[in-house]
């Protein structure tokens, strides 16, 4: 008998797959120096495993300061939970330039006429470029290796509950080699 993994049960989905028919802009941030705070923000979702299923978590992270200004968990992979993300990272402050991947959360009418309407640059990785976003990716190596795959999470409470814990540390606590 072949044992089934948990992606044949529970298939993740594409994350950086655009929509058809949502404008795709262009990455504005080549060989560009970020200096100063709200100068560039990065968004990305990365999937977090749990016993039964997955949890889709998106951050929003200022990129001169590595600070995540705001993350939000959800069950599902649609829009709504990266609304809600930046709209409670424009209580912090608001970037010159926004950047994500292509994925349709980030190409979506909703998310870009949130950014439209606080004048903010749109800024999208290449297809296939994981390190356009490389400040984000980074975040996600340091919150999988150092949380999750450390509590192997049982439900949505103690996931939410770990990455909340996690997320604090992020930002208050741990040493960021970069920054010295």
């Amino acid at each position: 008998m072949r044992l089934m993994g948990i992606e044949t049960i529970y298939p993740k989905r594409n994350l950086s797959r655009p929509h058809p028919g949502h404008k795709i802009y262009p990455y504005l941030l080549r060989n560009r120096v970020i200096g100063r705070v709200n100068q560039a923000w990065g968004a990305d979702i990365t999937y977090i495993r749990m016993k039964h299923g997955w949890l889709y978590l998106v951050a929003i992270m200022d990129w001169m300061s590595r600070y995540v200004l705001s993350w939000e968990l959800s069950v599902d992979v649609d829009v709504d939970f990266c609304i809600v993300a930046l709209e409670r990272a424009f209580t912090i402050g608001t970037p010159e330039i926004f950047n994500s991947d292509q994925g349709s959360q980030f190409t979506s009418l909703d998310f870009i006429k949130q950014l439209k309407q606080k004048d903010i640059q749109i800024s999208m990785d290449g297809r296939g470029r994981a390190m356009d976003n490389i400040f984000n990716e980074r975040l996600w190596r340091s919150v999988k290796y150092e949380e999750v795959y450390i509590k192997d999470y049982q439900n949505v409470p103690e996931a939410k509950q770990g990455i909340s814990d996690y997320m604090t540390f992020y930002n208050q606590e741990r040493p960021h080699q970069s920054l010295n």
